[in-house]
């Protein structure tokens, strides 16, 4: 089956702002780029109202993302650009849409000057229900800001792109996960930032003087058991400059920190089959909300 990176679109800013990371992640694939466009039906008495009238609803299902693709397929000339309409839930109707991509890429509200997200349902339910990796981007993202400044101090989108940030639970690794952080770094020509966040198991943390031996032995252990959960990926991506970080306090924090010198932020979600729905986990939710750079979750067993 083709493949494609799909980008959900409503013709909001943030949606643009993701059609257009869409289209570049797809040049750098060598992918075609699919805009999915959802019409959530509304209730008939409300279909007929002024403002939701047939001509409302012809702009929204038929213009705005035939207009999108054409403005995308001007910008990006080396991309296929495919439309598509479809109706139900959003966030139901993208995660199923998913399943034949390589990625579903979706935009958020951004929140000024913590330089994150605002993460809407759509997104979260995305997020949660995916059996794709899913990216969220920022409204006004821009080439440039995943770019190192170049030498005047300016963005630039010609310049080098700054690290991938991957945040890595080295007591539960997963394959699929790695893999797309190294392939990531690898694809944009840049190093690969590798944070894990560890604290002292309770009963060293609990009723114990401080210790600073007992501390920097316990450090010590947690960034060689990094090291060698990430041995083998330095030798299937030689050319992906790794940097490892193994830092004390909480995981989110360190990598909503690293999101800050990032091109793209890479986080995991367990797949959990359970009764009372998914879960997304603390961190990776955290990191989506206050994240400085695009998020990509990717979802693993």
């Amino acid at each position: 089956m083709l493949r494609t990176i799909i980008v959900g679109l409503d013709g909001s800013r943030e949606s643009r702002a993701a059609a257009e990371w869409a289209a570049r992640e797809a040049e750098l694939r060598g992918l075609p780029l699919k805009i999915v466009h959802v019409w959530e039906p509304v209730p008939e008495p409300m279909a007929q109202a002024p403002l939701l009238g047939a001509e409302t609803q012809q702009h929204w299902i038929d213009r705005v993302p035939r207009e999108a693709a054409e403005g995308i397929g001007l910008r990006h000339p080396g991309v296929e650009v495919i439309s598509e309409q479809l109706s139900g839930h959003p966030g139901d109707v993208l995660a199923e849409a998913a399943k034949s991509a390589e990625l579903l890429v979706l935009g958020s509200r951004g929140l000024g000057g913590i330089g994150g997200f605002m993460v809407g349902s759509v997104g979260l339910s995305a997020v949660a229900h995916a059996d794709r990796p899913v990216v969220l981007v920022r409204a006004l993202e821009a080439a440039a800001d995943e770019h190192e400044m170049d030498p005047a101090g300016i963005p630039s989108a010609a310049t080098p792109f700054r690290p991938v940030a991957l945040g890595l639970d080295i007591e539960h690794p997963d394959d699929t996960l790695i893999e797309f952080a190294f392939d990531a770094a690898e694809r944009r020509a840049t190093s690969l930032r590798v944070v894990h966040g560890w604290n002292p198991p309770p009963y060293y943390a609990y009723g114990t003087p401080a210790n600073p031996a007992l501390h920097e032995a316990l450090a010590l252990a947690d960034a060689e058991a990094l090291a060698e959960v990430l041995r083998p990926w330095r030798t299937k991506y030689p050319d992906v400059d790794v940097v490892e970080e193994s830092r004390y306090g909480s995981a989110a924090v360190h990598v909503v920190d690293a999101s800050r010198g990032a091109s793209l932020v890479v986080v995991g979600r367990r797949i959990r089959r359970s009764p009372f729905g998914a879960h997304i986990g603390h961190v990776t939710h955290a990191v989506l909300h206050h994240s400085a750079a695009p998020v990509a979750v990717v979802p693993h067993s």
